[in-house]
Order: C-alpha cells, then structure tokens, then sequence
C-alpha cells in the first residue's frame, strides 16, 4: 500500500537528518495517514478511504465527501477516489432529476 493521501496526494518527502556536527543522513517524512469511513449522502453509504489527517479536516470544512469531491480536482485523486467522484455525481444528478 503506498503512502499516500487518496484525496490530496500528500505523499513521503526526503530530507536529511542535520547533526550538531553538520553530518547529513538521509530521511524520510512520512504523511499522517489515518483509515477512516465517510459518510456520503448522495450514495447513503460509508466510503472507507485511507486519507491524511490534513485531508480529514479539509473534508469536514467543506461539508462532507460529496463536497470535497465536487471541488477537488481529478489529478490529484487516487483512483479509487475518481471513481467515487463519478459515482457520487451520478447519484446526485439522478436525485436532480427524480
């Protein structure tokens, strides 16, 4: 499974480990990745998805996964989530339209 947010693309970055010496060993910044399942209205059901903490609370200000999904744009998605992008808006358009 790589480290990385499914919803923003937040991934490992590299550095270096600076001593007091200035010896430099290589690092790794790993992303605060968290599993959590999100409540979508549009499909009425919970959508488990493995999201950095950053991304969890963009999702809450935005009102929900729907709305993340909305706005988000499709490059930086997994594509777990696009799929999920396009479901959600086929379900929403069929509510618009019934």
């Amino acid at each position: 499974m790589a480290r990385r947010c499914e919803l923003t693309g937040k991934a490992v970055l590299t550095g270096n480990n600076v001593s007091h010496a200035n010896n430099r060993t290589r690092r790794r910044f790993l992303p605060n990745l968290v599993s959590v399942t999100l409540l979508s209205e549009a499909l009425g059901e919970g959508v488990r998805l493995r999201i950095s903490a950053h991304a969890l609370r963009s999702v809450e200000h935005r009102g929900g996964i729907d709305a993340f999904l909305a706005k988000a744009a499709e490059l930086e998605l997994s594509p777990r989530a696009r799929v999920l992008k396009r479901e959600i808006a086929k379900a929403q358009a069929a509510k618009a339209a019934a």
